[in-house]
């Protein structure tokens, strides 16, 4: 009797370490679900493997071939950012406007991948620069990362510098929260609204709160008003920590002087798509680089 007995408590044991195993390979097999259709051609644009790619479309692969998530080889050498795979796959004629299901385009991944060949080459098979990924465009994409050189790009291509989409606001309002300086003055340069932010929240306010201050000399340059309050009643002075480089940077300023004044006012009146016009204008070069400012 005992004998059965050890050998029914070890077969129950048995059972139960079994089931614990079939129940976590089930949980396993859930996990992947999302990753078990991608495919050879996938993987090998997203690791840069060319002669694979070159290999993989020769036997018959198709080009766009998708995911679930209609994710194309394309996007993943572009997230990648390696250039030969994405130029070989364009040439192989690959979608330069395939969306994923998350609105993701090429163009997205290789402006957040920072790949400034990735952009422009992407560029020159007609991507659009309008999309958005759910509500952040290309350019914010850029501009937050910090990616100057695609941020470039894509404004000679045409992009609109002030876009701002609900909640994520304009491509200087997400440089300005990311810190990213660079961008910051490209976009200003450009002529991007210096007061345009997030609904009521300016640039400077964003600046303020990521202690930027670098970044909230450059924008107080430009002509960004230190006194505008946000949707709580608060200025960019309120949300400025006290002894802080941010908020010497604002108290050290006084109101703007005649000759500034006329510069955001002509700068205002070319409008931005007119400002890399100043230099062909018969001005002195001194006016020319205060205008521009340089």
């Amino acid at each position: 009797v005992s004998i059965f007995f050890v050998y029914l408590v070890n077969s129950t044991q048995l059972l139960c370490v079994l089931e614990e195993i079939l129940g976590t390979l089930s949980q396993c097999d859930s996990l992947s679900d999302s990753w078990s259709d991608r495919t050879p051609l996938h993987e090998a644009a997203y690791q840069g493997r060319l002669l694979l790619l070159r290999s993989l479309i020769a036997q018959g692969f198709h080009v766009d071939t998708l995911t679930m998530d209609s994710i194309s080889p394309l996007h993943e050498a572009c997230l990648a950012g390696h250039y030969a795979c994405a130029k070989f796959l364009l040439d192989n004629g690959a979608n330069v406007e395939m969306v994923s299901t998350d609105g993701v385009t090429p163009l997205f991944n290789s402006c957040s991948s920072g790949s400034a060949a990735c952009v422009r080459l992407i560029l020159q098979h007609g991507a659009s620069v309008s999309t958005t990924y759910l509500t952040s465009s290309p350019l914010h994409e850029a501009a937050k990362k910090g990616h100057r050189e695609c941020l470039e790009l894509l404004l000679s291509y045409g992009a609109h510098i002030d876009m701002a989409p609900p909640v994520i606001g304009t491509p200087l309002y997400s440089a300005c929260l990311a810190q990213s300086i660079s961008c910051v003055e490209v976009l200003l340069h450009s002529g991007a609204d210096v007061q345009m932010g997030c609904g009521q929240d300016s640039p400077l306010h964003a600046a303020v709160r990521s202690g930027g201050a670098s970044i909230v000399d450059l924008l107080l340059d430009f002509g960004a008003d230190w006194c505008c309050r946000n949707a709580e009643g608060k200025s960019a002075l309120d949300l400025s920590a006290p002894n802080s480089a941010v908020r010497r940077a604002l108290q050290k300023r006084g109101p703007c002087s005649l000759l500034q004044l006329s510069r955001f006012c002509i700068r205002r009146s070319l409008g931005k798509n007119r400002l890399h016009g100043v230099s062909s204008l018969l001005l002195p070069q001194s006016i020319q680089n205060f205008l521009l400012y340089q």
